[in-house]
């Protein structure tokens, strides 16, 4: 019985989050004395993931799966899972694998926790942590059913090279048109940039700006550091951004090794989405913003002086170190 990972990728590139929960589950399989099965959909270089201790790579290639659809998603996933004889089943908390996970989980009547930020506790009984009441708290959850769907936090475990030699092999699911009943008609991608989701910097920008006509500088930083952008709930409903960039309980998640809020005064929707980031540095004119309780840095000034410093100053720190 092995562990089974289901790696994400995106035109035919693994995410980030591949690899970390591919790590995740040579902890988990380590433990159980037994080894790492992947599901790859239509990736490329699947071999790499041996460097992260998977030991074979079933490889899905099928044009119908170009597009996300949970269902069909988790159908293979779930034959894969019952192929392999899989008593754990390892995948991140991404947008997606949030939806297919359930779904996953009832067709193999296995126990599913999402949010995990940690290796199990014990695997007799099978125990995991997890974050709670809105990234505020931790959770000892317990899985008592034969299989267990575990859904990793990103950027919680971390990537771990255990370098192994991955076998791939074609795998061919049952597909059908049923699958489909739900389809996706249009998908709106951000292109050139880094997204959200796998960014290990996000600059995040909030009302403080005052208007779409000064986001040049929240840009420039970003480019400068690597980094993501985003913004705040008020800003994308005023039209000043789009709602994909929106981050906070209810936009995207952040869960970043940096994160940058400027002129966000730090509503508590917005603190819930972006407490898993591990270092929050805020710049705000309002020494009372509730940021402030937050952050780990902070700096009490206009972002219109504060900014332009601090990209010259960064530009200066690479050239010297180039």
């Amino acid at each position: 019985m092995s562990v089974l990972v289901y790696t994400e990728s995106e035109n035919g590139k693994f995410k980030k989050n591949a690899f970390e929960v591919a790590s995740y589950a040579k902890a988990v399989a380590d433990e159980l004395g037994t080894s790492v099965t992947a599901i790859s959909i239509n990736a490329d270089e699947n071999e790499s993931l041996g460097n992260y201790g998977v030991s074979k790579v079933l490889n899905v290639s099928n044009e119908n799966l170009n597009t996300f659809n949970a269902k069909a998603f988790a159908n293979a996933i779930s034959e894969a899972a019952t192929s392999e004889g899989a008593s754990a089943i390892i995948l991140s908390s991404s947008t997606d694998t949030k939806f297919l996970a359930p779904i996953v989980a009832g067709k193999l009547k296995a126990g599913y926790v999402p949010n995990v930020v940690a290796a199990p506790e014990s695997t007799s009984p099978f125990t995991v942590k997890r974050s709670a009441f809105s990234n505020k708290g931790f959770a000892q959850t317990q899985i008592n059913t034969d299989i267990k769907v575990v859904g990793v936090s990103n950027n919680a475990f971390g990537a771990h090279e255990n370098t192994t030699t991955a076998s791939v092999e074609a795998f061919n699911p049952a597909i059908s048109d049923a699958d489909f009943s739900t389809k996706s008609v249009e998908v709106d991608k951000v292109v050139g940039k880094a997204t959200i989701a796998d960014a290990d910097i996000v600059v995040s920008g909030g009302r403080g700006l005052k208007g779409p006509e000064n986001w040049g500088m929240i840009e420039e930083l970003a480019d400068v550091l690597g980094a993501a952008t985003a913004c705040s709930k008020p800003v994308s409903d005023l039209g000043w951004r789009p709602h994909g960039e929106h981050v906070g309980q209810t936009g995207k998640p952040v869960a970043s090794n940096l994160y940058i809020a400027i002129g966000i005064s730090g509503a508590i929707q917005h603190l819930a989405g972006v407490s898993s980031s591990k270092v929050k540095v805020v710049i705000n004119t309002d020494p009372e913003a509730p940021f402030f309780k937050a952050a780990d840095y902070g700096i009490v000034g206009d972002a219109f002086e504060v900014i332009p410093q601090l990209i010259e100053k960064l530009k200066e720190f690479k050239a010297q170190n180039a």
